[in-house]
């Protein structure tokens, strides 16, 4: 990743989340590269592609400051966060963390989860976790699976182990930001692939891997974000070959590989000794229990990848580690997943049936969708338009990694509390699409 790139990735990733607030002024171009030890052109072309953002406005005289409202913030009152990509919440689903908690804490493990624990889980939560993994991977001994305070860790920690500063990441065009955010905080290059309405095209990744080998590959293979691609089962043995062949490592996120009823086995059910595979409870049960599993290729690659995290994080939260696991025990965990599945089939039905056909890719079991955007947008302007209008969207410049965004956002369809609110958010956004405004009919 060029320099400039990962200034703007960073600086973006902040304001999107929220760290860097409305209003904040940006540090002055002049010391901050020299704090990075970068020329001044690398800082003003980041700072102008931002502005170019919509995230960065210039005041004479004053400087750059954040622009308007961060993806992650809260809309108007009158306004709907299609931004942060979140399930449906479940009803009932307090109820069922206050009466799951109070059954941990009952039990005779109950103790324990109020103290210190391994850094790599309990005994008893990855075998739970072995277990869940299981229906998806096949056997998963005990050993192998590590638990981590929330997938975001777990791959920082992957890619720490994995890769160091100056190493090739190889990622799909557009891909996850809290991954483009690890990368620029590792050092790491990122290697954008061609990929198209399938996912990640193998022949590009096998023409990296003879032409400039990458350390490692990082992949979403089932209903990716942003694009919502599965990557088909020929596709899925095609890069386990050729990673296999060249000796590159692949880093398989699996955030939402337990919502679809029926999908392609994953990349480490195909090449267990050269994947890592990462798979969180946030998409498909609740954000709130920030409990991830790491299958590792073998026990003795589980251990460095402990230590990581214990430097990292020191341990998942305990407390909610053990409540995951008695969901799996219990069938909680698979009944939330029901529940979000068929509410995501719901929104995504309504999504359909008011937004442009052939404008949207989308997964029926899915969280997000990714919206095409009609000539005269750019994701950026149509992006700001939205916000203007109460409707919080991420633009593709945001999943960028090659350099060539394209016209569309994604819309996350969880985050509104219910579909007659999203119904009214879609027709808001539909209603969007179609102005007109502008000097002389351009939209600018």
């Amino acid at each position: 990743m060029s320099k400039y790139r990962s200034i703007v990735t960073s600086l973006a990733d902040r304001i999107r989340s929220g760290e860097l607030l409305p209003g904040s002024r940006l540090p002055p171009q002049r010391q901050l590269a020299a704090q990075l030890g970068v020329d001044l052109t690398t800082v003003t072309r980041a700072y102008t592609e931002l502005k170019r953002m919509g995230l960065v406005e210039g005041r004479t005289g004053s400087g750059s400051f954040v622009h308007g409202v961060p993806a992650a913030a809260a809309p108007a009152a009158d306004g709907f966060d299609l931004s942060m990509n979140v399930p449906p919440r479940p009803a009932g689903l307090g109820d069922r963390v206050t009466q799951g908690l109070a059954a941990v804490l009952a039990g005779p493990e109950g103790g324990a989860s109020l103290g210190y624990q391994p850094s790599g889980g309990t005994a008893r939560d990855r075998a739970a976790a072995a277990g869940w993994l299981g229906r998806r991977l096949g056997p998963v001994e005990e050993d192998r699976v590590v638990v981590a305070a929330g997938a975001q860790s777990a791959l920082f920690a992957v890619l720490d182990l994995l890769l160091d500063r100056g190493d090739t990441l190889a990622c799909a065009g557009l891909t996850y930001p809290g991954v483009r955010a690890i990368a620029a905080h590792l050092g790491l290059r990122m290697a954008g692939l061609a990929h198209d309405g399938e996912g990640l095209d193998p022949g590009a990744f096998a023409e990296l891997c003879r032409t400039s080998p990458p350390k490692a590959l990082y992949i979403v293979p089932t209903i990716a974000s942003p694009t919502t691609a599965t990557l088909p089962p020929e596709r899925r043995e095609a890069v386990a070959a050729i990673a296999r062949r060249h000796g590159v490592a692949i880093v398989e996120d699996d955030a939402y590989g337990a919502l679809p009823e029926t999908a392609p086995p994953p990349l480490a059910a195909l090449a267990p000794e050269t994947v890592w595979h990462v798979a969180s409870l946030s998409k498909c049960a609740t954000p709130a229990l920030r409990v991830a599993y790491v299958a590792a290729p073998d026990a003795r690659a589980a251990l460095p990848l402990t230590a990581g995290l214990r430097a990292i994080s020191l341990m998942a939260s305990p407390l909610t580690a053990a409540l995951a696991t008695r969901w799996i025990g219990d069938g909680t965990l698979d009944a939330l997943t029901a529940a979000i599945r068929a509410e995501n089939r719901a929104r995504q039905r309504l999504a359909a049936s008011l937004l442009p056909a052939g404008a949207v890719a989308a997964h029926p079991d899915g969280n997000h969708l990714w919206l095409a955007l009609p000539e005269g947008w750019t994701a950026a302007a149509f992006t700001a338009a939205a916000r203007e209008s109460g409707l919080l969207v991420v633009p593709a410049d945001a999943f960028d990694v090659a350099g060539s965004p394209p016209r569309a956002v994604r819309l996350s369809l969880g985050g509104v509390p219910d579909r007659t609110g999203l119904e009214r958010a879609l027709l808001r956004l539909s209603g969007l699409l179609t102005w007109t405004g502008g000097a002389g009919g351009a939209i600018v």
